[in-house]
């Protein structure tokens, strides 16, 4: 299928998505297909590989297991997205091909292109897909914000800096310090 074919009017399915050519990234949002194009900046992926590194070395020989994009996370028929890094702690969910079902931590970096759907129709998607905890690191402002679904919804979230640590809920007593994450050194931003 030809990308210039996919239009935000059509619905798709999993099914429908799965048969469009590798080389083109995509993603279903209530069936919608959104393009993944152009590819992420040298910052938002230097964000997305810290975080994605930490974890590596913090979940090596236990049951959690980090990704990074791009993997297919099927959350339902006519959802599938490809968060820039997520944790699944429950090995059933993790196949030859994709993730089945919801993650437990997902986080986007925000990229221009991408942030109003990353903000509003991924955070309503994992929020009503029982993803526990979606966090949103922003460059630009070197915020993040963290959401924790307690009693099926997020409610307001928390704001952190870039010079606090984020707590990881599948993790407990564990902390993301976000320096690292964004990169800061003793003179400044890398």
């Amino acid at each position: 299928m030809n990308s210039i074919l996919k239009s935000q009017s059509a619905r798709y399915t999993v099914a429908d998505y799965m048969n469009w050519p590798d080389e083109e990234r995509w993603e279903l949002i209530d069936g919608v297909a959104y393009d993944m194009s152009p590819a992420p900046t040298i910052k938002h992926q230097n964000i997305a590989g810290r975080i994605y590194s930490r974890f590596e070395q913090k979940l090596r020989g236990k049951t959690c297991q980090p990704f990074i994009a791009p993997v297919d996370v099927v959350l339902s028929d006519i959802d599938v997205v490809q968060p820039d890094v997520i944790v699944v702690c429950d090995p059933n969910k993790i196949t030859e091909r994709n993730i089945q079902g919801p993650p437990d931590w997902v986080a986007e970096v925000l990229s221009p292109s991408t942030a109003r759907k990353d903000l509003r129709e991924k955070k309503a998607l994992f929020e009503r897909s029982g993803v526990r905890e979606y966090v949103i690191f922003d460059p630009l402002n070197g915020l993040v914000q963290r959401f924790v679904l307690t009693d099926g919804a997020y409610g307001a979230g928390q704001i952190l800096d870039r010079q606090e640590s984020l707590e990881l809920g599948f993790m407990p007593g564990e902390f993301l310090p976000l320096a690292e994450v964004f990169g800061l050194t003793q003179q400044g931003v890398r």
